[in-house]
């Protein structure tokens, strides 16, 4: 049986990632090359979402292997883009006009990225590896971190900080789907999955080991690493003893769930006006 490219750069870049293949060999960098110009095509991805609604999204992890091999196979050059000069290894996407990517200068996108066509990029920043959906905002100063998942119509609003995850490589990225909002100078990261739909509230910080609480019933129910679907999400804190006493530390409070007829566009006030939380 003929082997497919996919499956020979696969093995090619694990070789060349376990060491066992040289950096000099023209089939691993052929094969790193292609994986990277892939991604920046969209036709691979380094993270695919469930094909069912009970499923779950799938790391690829030798497509991350193929970024930090091409890190290493690179060499710092300058950059020019108008009147601003850059020094990388990684020069920034192309053709973004044709892409029907908006993008506001001095914001960037870093080739091996993939902007579906409707996103409007801000003075922002997306990473390597990272795919942003159609429709989506990328507000002023926000961040999509490398290999990052921020899905379509989803609005990252300013400052938000959106984690990047290349090591280790099987670890699953920071997942934001369809239709969620993220208030201003939120943080999500260490491979948190926001749910469609969902929105988080100006300030909240979400990692692995975040207590998120459901507030909403008689009783809390606490969980770690995933918003629900349509949740909308504050900042809070709860208490917990120390050598030195009790204080508060971050958590994060399900406080309700959006309505299925909310505009999904609407304002993140308007959001969170109907559970009677000022922003």
């Amino acid at each position: 049986m003929t082997e497919l490219p996919i499956e020979r750069w696969q093995r090619t870049i694990g070789e060349g990632y376990a060491g066992t293949r040289s950096l000099d060999d023209a089939s691993l960098r052929g094969a790193v090359e292609g994986a990277v110009a892939a991604l920046d095509a969209g036709t691979l991805r380094v993270c695919s979402p469930p094909a069912s609604a009970s499923g779950e999204w799938v790391t690829h992890a030798w497509l991350k292997q193929a970024i930090l091999l091409y890190f290493r196979m690179r060499v710092s050059a300058p950059l020019v883009a108008g009147d601003l000069e850059y020094f990388d290894k990684v020069p920034p996407k192309r053709n973004l006009e044709a892409a029907g990517v908006r993008v506001v200068p001095p914001g960037a996108a870093r080739y091996g990225s993939f902007l579906e066509p409707g996103v409007i990029l801000m003075p922002g920043f997306v990473n390597i590896g990272a795919r942003v959906g159609e429709g989506t905002m990328v507000d002023t100063w926000a961040t999509v971190g490398s290999c990052a998942q921020v899905g379509r119509r989803v609005h990252l609003s300013g400052g938000v900080g959106i984690g990047g995850v290349l090591e280790p490589p099987q670890a699953q990225p920071v997942v934001i789907e369809d239709d969620a909002f993220i208030g201003s100078r939120a943080i999500v990261v260490e491979g948190v999955r926001v749910g469609s739909g969902a929105v988080l509230g100006a300030g909240v910080v979400l990692t692995a080991s975040t207590t998120i609480v459901d507030v909403t019933g008689a009783k809390a129910i606490e969980s770690h690493g995933f918003v629900p679907p349509m949740s909308v999400v504050i900042p809070g804190t709860r208490p917990k003893r120390f050598a030195a006493g009790e204080y508060g530390v971050p958590c994060a409070l399900v406080i309700g769930t959006r309505k299925p007829s909310t505009d999904t566009k609407t304002s993140l006030n308007d959001a969170l006006r109907e559970f009677g939380v000022a922003v």
